[in-house]
């Protein structure tokens, strides 16, 4: 199918004017329609979207100028020629800066205005591929490596949605290995800023005598071995999030002038003495209890207040079993990308040692495990003795099928809250089958869970 073609409206009182030009781009190619009046114009536009306006300024009621003024506040996504019998310095200028595509003076070349209409319209061929590709590129960055499905992963879910489109501070707080930098990452990516950078500063790894001039830049001279200006994170961040990952771990000194910069908006570099006016986002993490802190006098209340706007907590995987195979899949068809192998899946022995596994290092220790999992095993499954994990020890009751059966039923219902539906989903069986076997091991909800169902 072949592309419309671009549409032009003439604005002109006159009508030889309107007439002309009509004739003129059809010739060209174009869909060209005529108004008398920037009133009828804006009829016009109400009715479908125009590529492009060539008004004229003077017209009895609404001049072109106004036209174009009300064009852009409605943010039509339509270019506006202005031309004009009565040039001015003074009516150029505001047609300029109120966003007029160019200003042209009649009488004019008609091949002269042919090549301003065509840039004209290729500009907003461009700024309409631009924005679909923001969409598009939107739609994927949505698509986070949060994978799973328990209610605690849909509960973070919500949090994100939440508070990405505002411009709050966020405190990420879970175990180490849980995944706070994507979090972080996906709240970025769902933001207004989202097209400005995300500057992520591990403040772990950054000595006393560095942090200073990692956040905040420094001055040539400002010690021995600054032979030149740096700027800091912060001014890296300008207009878009900076991620400061185990904030815990600052001294109380930098807590006081991360602080100030927090309150004030602007930075001073390390050896300088200007303030310079920074906009970010502040989206921090920690693996630690910032409260706990506070009151052993290792960490700033005041800062502590200022961080905890919006907290999210996330949760252990070991408080999340059921979206156990979904990572392990998700991280199965990452790793055998990128290494060109073929693994389509896991053995049930492998499956069955990953679920019941403990993981004191979180979501990261499964993509750790997946990853030499891939390295080392046989295509096309993952087997048990590919997992580079200790199985648990079992007692005599823990080895039956069905006490293994019991215990894996039970605690995909606490992953989903005791939804049946999604349980019996997670666990590849229907709801009928689910209810039956809910009988048979007497699994029963706790008291909280009833109560909020009743």
């Amino acid at each position: 199918m072949s592309e419309p073609k671009p549409s032009i409206l003439i604005v002109d009182d006159e009508q030889v004017v309107r007439d002309s030009l009509v004739h003129w781009f059809t010739e060209e190619g174009y869909r060209v329609e005529a108004a008398a009046s920037a009133a009828e114009a804006l009829s016009r536009l109400a009715a479908g979207d125009l590529d492009l306006i060539i008004a004229d300024i003077r017209m009895p009621g609404m001049d072109g100028l106004e036209l174009l003024e009300r064009v852009q506040s409605e943010q039509l996504d339509t270019a506006v020629i202005i031309m004009t019998g009565y040039a001015s310095v003074e009516s150029a200028v505001r047609a300029l800066k109120h966003g007029a595509f160019d200003y042209i003076t009649k009488p004019f070349d008609p091949d002269d205005l042919s090549v301003v209409v065509r840039n004209a319209i290729e500009q907003q061929r461009l700024k309409r591929e631009n924005r679909m590709l923001r969409e598009q590129l939107s739609e994927t960055l949505a698509t986070t490596e949060l994978v799973g499905q328990s209610e605690a992963m849909r509960r973070v879910r919500e949090q994100i949605e939440t508070v990405a489109p505002v411009d709050t501070t966020v405190l990420i707080v879970g175990e180490s290995g849980t995944g706070k930098e994507l979090v972080a990452r996906a709240i970025h990516r769902l933001s207004p800023r989202r097209y400005n950078p995300m500057v992520v500063v591990h403040c772990g790894a950054l000595t006393e005598t560095l942090i200073e001039s990692e956040l905040f830049g420094h001055e040539k001279g400002a010690f021995t071995g600054a032979q030149y200006r740096k700027k800091g994170k912060f001014e890296a961040a300008h207009g878009g999030t900076i991620f400061l990952d185990e904030i815990a771990d600052i001294s109380l000194k930098t807590q006081t002038d991360l602080l100030r910069v927090l309150q004030e908006r602007e930075i001073v570099r390390v050896g300088g003495t200007q303030p310079i006016k920074v906009d970010f986002r502040v989206i921090a993490a920690t693996n630690r209890d910032l409260a706990e802190l506070v009151k052993e006098g290792r960490f700033r209340s005041d800062l502590y207040y200022r961080l905890n706007v919006f907290t999210i907590h996330l949760p252990p995987l070991r408080e999340r079993h059921g979206d156990v195979p979904l990572l392990a899949q998700y991280f199965l068809e990452k790793y055998s990308r990128q290494m060109n192998r073929r693994f389509t899946g896991f053995d049930r022995a492998a499956m069955e040692l990953l679920v019941s596994h403990n993981w004191p290092g979180n979501v990261r220790e499964l993509e750790n495990i997946i990853e030499r999992a891939v390295v080392v095993g046989r295509e096309p499954l993952i087997r048990a003795s590919d997992l580079a994990i200790n199985r648990p020890v079992l007692t005599d009751d823990d080895l039956t099928l069905e006490a293994v059966e019991r215990k894996h039923i039970l605690r995909v219902l606490e992953d989903f809250g005791w939804n049946q539906t999604q349980a019996a989903k997670a666990l590849g069986i229907d709801r009928v089958t689910l209810y039956h076997k809910i009988r048979r091991y007497g699994l029963k909800p706790p008291e909280r869970s009833r109560s909020t169902r009743a």
